[in-house]
């Protein structure tokens, strides 16, 4: 580090000492261009994750004092969330359980792994969710959960918690009742899902997608007709949920996508400084993150860290 030259080592020690007891840290001192992050590649197994939310299920009930039945996926390089501005994790919900209405500021997604019967009402909104379908609660929003199936019902929770924590922006409001009054069973997909078309009356000006409910049959659609179409070298076969408003990001803080690897496909490798969470929907293959390999199979997930080179393989003979 280049220096003035005016001053001895013991002043520009003294200098330093003063400093600090001031309450005062010189901006020259420890200059870096890019930041190590705190998250570390890792992978979760579904084959170990899914006995344990399943039994889950006899350890605690989804009441009041409770809110949620969850078990997050913690990365070994943090103490608490996914990555450092996502926290992920797996929820159950048993037949003829109601998970209270409430409402915070994170924002939150709900990726349906497994069952049948329950539904997420958001604002009103009754969702009736199936494997496979994407559920927004945004920021703010009264949502709960039921089960009104005959089986358990799983699903992934995404949430900004981290990033929201770290801004001391954490909010958190009850509903004064177990559930929310329902104003209409899936409203928001009959009116926005189309993704084209709008209703001509409507000047939306949420910050947040109009469209709660994001159904499989249309993404898996979509997905494998760009997939006859086009391909990008470094994700293969991948789409982008959009907020039918504006057609940017679903949400403000997370962007979800999904992404087909084709049979016999190895992408190029890519860096990017967003994080990412990843949930393998069906197929089996592998990832290399920073020259780590992780394969994976379905119901895996794994994490990549901000800036990390990673690359994604298909050596199988079916879609993954």
């Amino acid at each position: 580090m280049a220096t003035k030259g005016k001053v001895s080592p013991e002043e520009m020690e003294q200098f330093y000492e003063s400093s600090r007891q001031a309450g005062l840290t010189p901006a020259w001192m420890g200059r870096g261009h890019e930041r190590k992050p705190s998250v570390e590649p890792f992978l979760w197994r579904w084959s170990q994750a899914e006995p344990l939310i399943l039994r889950s299920g006899d350890i605690v009930t989804p009441d009041r004092d409770v809110e949620r039945r969850v078990l997050r996926l913690t990365n070994p390089g943090r103490e608490h969330g996914t990555t450092h501005t996502i926290s992920a994790a797996l929820q159950l919900l048993l037949p003829g359980e109601n998970a209270p209405a409430h409402r915070h500021t994170p924002t939150a997604i709900r990726w349906v792994l497994h069952g049948e019967g329950a539904y997420t009402t958001v604002e009103g909104d009754k969702c009736y969710m199936e494997r496979g379908d994407l559920v927004l609660t945004p920021s703010w929003t009264w949502h709960d959960h039921n089960n009104e199936g005959d089986g358990p019902m799983i699903w992934l929770d995404g949430l900004d918690t981290p990033l929201v924590h770290n801004l001391e922006a954490t909010f958190y409001e009850s509903y004064p009742e177990d559930q929310q009054p329902i104003t209409g069973t899936g409203q928001s997909e009959q009116k926005y899902s189309s993704g084209t078309l709008r209703p001509a009356w409507e000047d939306y000006k949420a910050p947040y997608s109009p469209l709660w409910h994001y159904k499989w049959d249309r993404t898996y659609d979509a997905l494998w007709k760009l997939a006859r179409t086009d391909c990008s070298p470094f994700d293969d076969v991948a789409m982008e949920f959009s907020d039918p408003s504006t057609g940017g990001p679903v949400l403000r803080t997370m962007a979800c996508w999904i992404q087909l690897i084709r049979p016999g496909v190895r992408t190029r490798a890519h860096r990017h400084t967003s994080s990412a969470v990843f949930q393998v929907f069906q197929g089996e293959g592998y990832t290399v993150i920073d020259g780590q390999k992780f394969e994976w199979r379905t119901g895996d997930f794994f994490v990549v860290p901000t800036w990390a080179w990673h690359e994604f393989a298909n050596e199988g003979s079916e879609e993954a």
